[in-house]
C-alpha cells in the first residue's frame, strides 16, 4: 500500500512544482489574472503554513512537516488496504512535500490559486495544499467507516455482545 501512495505522492509532487514554477517564471509577486467570475491566479509567497499562521517559522514547519510524514508512514499500516485509503495518504504524502520542497529550497511557498465568492476572498492557495485537504477529507471518511486498526477492533467489540 506504502508503494503506491508513494507513487500517487510523486505525480501531485511534480503537478505541484511544474504549477509553481510555471506561475513563479510568468507572474511578479501579488501580479493578479482573472480567469473565471470566481477564480483568479494571483502570485504570493507564503512564509507561514495556512492562512500564513506561524509566519516566519521556517526551521519549526520543515520540522512540523518531516515529523508529519513520518507519523503518516508509521500509521498508514493501521488503515484498511483500499484505493480510497492509498489514495488518501498519496496525497497527504504529495501535498507535504510538495510545500516542504518550496520551504527548503526557496524559505517560502508560492500559492496562486485565488478564490473570490461575493465578499469572501479566500486565502490563496496552490495544488499542495488541494492535495492535504483532499486527503485529510479521505481519511476522516477511513477513520468515521472503522477502517483504522482502532476502528475495527471496536466494531469486533460491540459484534461479539
Amino acid at each position: 500500500m506504502k508503494r503506491r501512495s508513494l507513487i500517487i505522492a510523486l505525480l501531485i509532487i511534480f503537478i505541484d512544482q511544474i504549477s509553481k514554477q510555471a506561475i513563479d517564471n510568468s507572474f511578479l509577486l501579488n501580479e493578479s489574472l482573472h480567469l473565471f467570475s470566481n477564480l483568479f491566479i494571483t502570485k504570493v509567497y507564503n512564509t507561514g503554513a495556512s492562512w500564513s499562521m506561524f509566519s516566519g517559522m521556517l526551521n519549526i514547519l520543515i520540522v512540523i512537516s518531516l515529523l508529519s510524514f513520518v507519523c503518516f508512514i508509521y500509521f498508514q499500516d493501521s488503515f484498511k488496504i483500499n484505493i480510497r485509503n492509498i489514495i488518501a495518504f498519496g496525497l497527504i504524502y504529495g501535498g507535504l512535500f510538495g510545500n516542504l520542497i518550496d520551504r527548503i529550497d526557496r524559505g517560502y511557498v508560492i500559492d496562486f490559486i485565488h478564490l473570490k465568492i461575493n465578499t469572501w476572498d479566500f486565502p490563496i492557495f496552490n495544488f499542495a495544499d488541494i492535495s492535504l485537504v483532499i486527503g485529510f477529507i479521505l481519511l476522516i471518511i477511513a477513520l468515521w467507516k472503522g477502517e483504522d486498526k482502532f476502528g475495527n477492533k471496536s466494531k469486533r467489540r460491540r459484534q461479539k455482545y
